[in-house]
């Protein structure tokens, strides 16, 4: 009886914790991918209120205020900035449908879940792209 034991012990596989070298070499599903995607994005959007909020203040103060950050704004440095930030509020919105669906145990099927995780993604994507486009006068 011991022993049947123990060849079930040894048959069973040993998980550890990652390494740093074996993390390179990790594949992570899109679900998880999205999920650290929608993390960054939010404390990225978080720490960067005051900033955005003193900017539309700014904004909205007066003609020559708004004049300003127009000019500001022209600079193809700062569209880049906007457009990243632009991204991170698509992805950080469209991740946070897919959680509330997720929340009403819609989609929770492993196969259903990676594939909102990748319309998700890619959505966020499409739409920054489209936006882009129309920031830098080509649509």
């Amino acid at each position: 009886m011991v022993e049947a034991q123990q060849d079930v012990k040894k048959d069973k596989p040993e998980f550890r914790n990652i390494g740093l070298a074996q993390l390179i070499h990790y594949r992570l599903p899109w679900a998880g991918k999205v999920s650290i995607l929608h993390r960054i994005s939010g404390a990225v959007l978080f720490l960067l209120l005051p900033f955005i909020l003193y900017l539309l203040d700014q904004s909205l103060a007066s003609e020559q205020t708004y004049q300003a950050f127009q000019g500001l704004t022209s600079n193809v440095l700062v569209k880049i900035i906007c457009l990243g930030l632009i991204w991170c509020f698509l992805h950080h919105f469209c991740a946070g449908i897919r959680y509330l669906l997720l929340d009403l145990e819609i989609g929770i099927s492993k196969s259903e879940s990676n594939r909102s995780a990748i319309i998700v993604f890619f959505l966020g994507l499409g739409l920054t792209a489209i936006v882009g486009l129309k920031m830098f006068a080509i649509y």
